[in-house]
């Protein structure tokens, strides 16, 4: 028996008519994808796999709600940042119900100046990760939400109920954490090679 091959519009259209086939087909297409952002909120790669297959199962169950766009060429790329969206909110509720807690006492905005960060070229994504599993949980968080996935520090102040000024505090504490992190593997390195 010759199985004929999907196109990924036909998968969607599957998945949407809950067909069990193009679900699979569709789990195992972007599993990867999802792994990879759920990677950037959790170190703990057992409560990943679990927050990915929570992003499948409301994937599925919302995905007849999915608004695709009027030009077919741009389908999967606006599904991959629909799914993106519902994978890194699954995380952040995660995180949020098992035990972080926002401290704001002690963030003032004025003490920690906003500074510049530059990437060197020969870092890379698996660098990168390592480094952000070294964050504490609301740096990290804060990170993803802002540099990664893109929100304004008004949205993320909404999503994790702290003030705005937070926000901005705990972003420059991470990228001067994320600084040193990478400072000291970059000596470490070297003198490893040295």
């Amino acid at each position: 028996m010759i199985k004929k091959i999907l196109s990924f519009e036909e998968i969607l259209k599957g998945c949407v008519k809950n067909d069990n086939s193009c679900k699979e087909m569709m789990y195992k297409s972007f599993y990867g994808y999802l792994m990879g952002i759920i990677l950037r909120y959790t170190k703990n790669p057992s409560d990943s796999e679990e927050l990915v297959n929570d992003s499948f199962i409301k994937i599925f169950k919302h995905v007849a709600g999915f608004k695709a766009p009027k030009n077919p060429e741009e389908l999967q790329r606006s599904f991959k940042g629909w799914i993106a969206q519902i994978a890194s909110r699954t995380a952040i509720d995660k995180i949020r119900s098992s035990k972080v807690q926002f401290y704001v006492d002690d963030l003032a905005e004025s003490e920690h100046p906003v500074t510049q960060v530059s990437v060197a070229s020969e870092l890379h994504v698996n660098d990168i990760l390592n480094l952000l599993n070294h964050l504490p949980d609301t740096q990290r968080l804060v990170f993803n939400l802002y540099e990664i996935e893109g929100f304004a520090h008004d949205e993320i102040s909404k999503i994790l109920n702290i003030p705005e000024s937070s926000s901005r505090v705990y972003l420059t504490r991470s990228k001067n954490k994320l600084r040193t992190l990478y400072l000291n593997t970059m000596v470490n390195s070297y003198e490893k090679n040295g």
